[in-house]
């Protein structure tokens, strides 16, 4: 099969495009032929070796863990799934080696939904690291109907998500974004603010009384500003900086597969409830292309490689 591929540490030219042995399956996966694949900053972090300590790499490496595609082959127990079934997943495994930029993987079931028929296999492949990311971290952080809520980097995939499920929830969002996604925030319910200088003054003039959850999916600013911008009792969720559990007590959410979450967002998704934002697609031949992008910070919404 194809597969994107690298062998060493480093940055986008380390990717190449060759030929690897098609996956082999335990007895509760699937074999996924990949419709789409979608990118996240954790993969070229990975690849660059900053998560070293964190997480074992061997090479040589396919990247990547968000997938669509048509389930072609079923384990000897895997009652959730059948050959034929079109699911969307969240494949992160204890080790980085066999990612989703290929022409087939090996799916566990344990991270897998279904994909709505209304839902596309580019929309699908972009939502479940997104997608669960903001729905566990809302949900970590206790978000409640009627509370206030400001997302950190809003406009991104995981924020822009973020923001809809809080909308959703009843919740009064606002969100932080340069001034250029200002418009696309309120077109997903949020009231927008500038990041950069003049932020506290900004959030606390749309929130006096300061906001019962921030959400950080950014770090930096989002963590240092958190203590004057949340009111008594309020709390912080963050993705990048221990900080907001350890001096804020707050939550540090590290993201996890779940089959469940997945198809609640799935469905969600396929209604309209959720849009997903999908910045630009490439083929896998132009994946190195495709992280270049992604790896500029300024793309709205995820980059897809279609397969």
């Amino acid at each position: 099969m194809r597969a994107v591929v690298y062998e060493e540490f480093g940055g986008a030219d380390v990717l190449r495009v060759e030929d690897r042995p098609e996956p082999h399956i335990g007895a509760d996966a699937v074999v996924v032929k990949v419709a789409a694949a979608s990118l996240n900053p954790v993969d070229y972090k990975i690849r660059e070796g900053y998560l070293r300590g964190l997480m074992d790499v061997f090479f040589p490496a396919i990247p990547a863990w968000d997938v669509s595609g048509t389930v072609v082959k079923a384990g000897l127990d895997t009652p959730e799934l059948q050959v034929g079934d079109e699911v969307l997943a969240y494949v992160r495994k204890d080790v980085v080696q066999d990612g989703t930029l290929a022409e087939y993987v090996a799916v566990p079931v344990r991270t897998a939904a279904k994909k709505p028929a209304g839902l596309s296999f580019e929309a699908a492949a972009a939502l479940p690291l997104a997608g669960l990311t903001a729905l566990q971290s809302i949900r970590r952080a206790g978000l409640t109907e009627g509370q206030t809520v400001l997302v950190h980097a809003a406009a991104g995939g995981v924020g822009s998500i973020a923001v809809q499920l809080a909308v959703h929830a009843g919740a009064r969002v606002v969100g932080t974004a340069s001034p250029g996604n200002h418009d696309y925030l309120r077109s997903l319910g949020a009231e927008p603010v500038a990041y950069g200088d003049g932020l506290v003054d900004a959030a606390r003039a749309a929130a006096p009384d300061g906001f019962d959850v921030v959400l950080d999916y950014v770090g930096g600013q989002a963590i240092e500003t958190a203590p004057a911008l949340l009111r008594p009792g309020g709390t912080i969720a963050s993705i990048t900086d221990a900080r907001a559990r350890d001096e804020l007590g707050g939550q540090y959410v590290w993201v996890r597969p779940d089959s469940a979450d997945l198809a609640h967002l799935a469905d969600l998704a396929a209604r309209g409830v959720v849009k997903v934002e999908i910045a630009q697609t490439f083929p896998l031949e132009q994946a190195a292309e495709a992280y270049r992008a992604l790896e500029t910070g300024h793309t709205r919404g995820k980059i897809v490689v279609t397969v």
